[in-house]
């Protein structure tokens, strides 16, 4: 894809133009958790396309519909959390298009007022004039979440599965680290050339961005293990200061969701058992 400026900052209630057919909005929800914001892409030539409208705010989605020229045929969800899915609603109503995104899961955390017109399948293509998009389901921040890869640019829409500048949690029961994981191993085997995340700027180099995030991911469980092996038995807030020592005690209340999700992934593994509160090492 042939970049005006791929790889600008992303800033908050900006407007970009990635690529000559593709513009970044971010979202004013800027945050410990979105970043600057949240990405909302408008795609295509001709009727738009719109991947993660977003908060629904007025002044981010008049943003949104001035790019678009008011013209959006479909509006793409890649998961139902409530920093990118509410603006769908609102932009159907003004546009008449379709919302597209998989069925919400039901643990406390989505956007209520995420109500899909149609599915998204894995493996299957989107067609905007000017583009096509597959459907890639990667399960392991939310059960329902997809990533979308602009064929023949390499370029993969993330929405939160990967994201520039920060580290994505994992929020239990419905957030998985073992998917994630398999996720991040699956995206290894697509042709991608660059990332485009729900939150930052876009990131040059995936696969090497990929491999940099599932060896994260290692050794944060590796860390895990060796707190777990010595001391043989304790709780996630007994765990936390020593597994993640190396980010800010104020982020600390976010990285526990993580901590939470690895150490239910060595759970599935047969490496540790669970009592309560309590985590056990089981010495495997």
């Amino acid at each position: 894809m042939t970049g005006l400026d791929l790889h600008a900052p992303a800033v908050t209630g900006a407007v970009h133009r990635v690529a000559p057919q593709l513009w970044r909005i971010v979202a004013s929800n800027p945050s410990a958790l979105t970043g600057p914001g949240t990405n909302t892409y408008v795609l295509g030539d001709g009727p738009r396309l719109v991947i993660d409208p977003g908060p629904a705010e007025d002044s981010h989605l008049e943003r949104i519909l001035a790019v678009a020229g008011g013209r959006i045929e479909q509006i793409l969800c890649t998961h139902s959390h409530p920093d990118h899915s509410p603006g769908a609603a609102a932009l159907r109503a003004r546009t008449g298009a379709i919302v597209r995104g998989r069925e919400a899961p039901d643990d406390g955390h989505q956007d209520e007022s995420y109500a899909p017109d149609q599915g998204l399948e894995d493996g299957e293509r989107v067609a905007v004039a000017g583009a096509t998009l597959r459907v890639v389901h990667t399960p392991g921040h939310a059960s329902n979440h997809v990533c979308l890869l602009h064929e023949g640019a390499g370029m993969l829409f993330t929405g939160d599965h990967l994201m520039s500048g920060s580290t994505v949690v994992i929020l239990p029961p419905d957030g998985s680290m073992r998917l994630y994981l398999q996720s991040l191993r699956r995206l290894l085997t697509m042709p991608l050339e660059v990332l485009a995340p729900g939150h930052g700027a876009v990131i040059a180099g995936a696969h090497a961005e990929v491999e940099r995030v599932i060896a994260h991911r290692l050794q944060r469980e590796s860390k895990l293990v060796g707190t777990l092996r010595r001391r043989g038995e304790a709780t996630l807030d007994e765990m936390l200061p020593e597994v993640y020592e190396d980010v800010p005690a104020a982020l600390h209340r976010l990285a526990k969701y993580s901590l939470w999700a690895h150490a239910i992934k060595l759970a599935e593994d047969g490496r540790v058992a669970r009592d309560g509160e309590s985590w056990t090492w089981l010495g495997v």
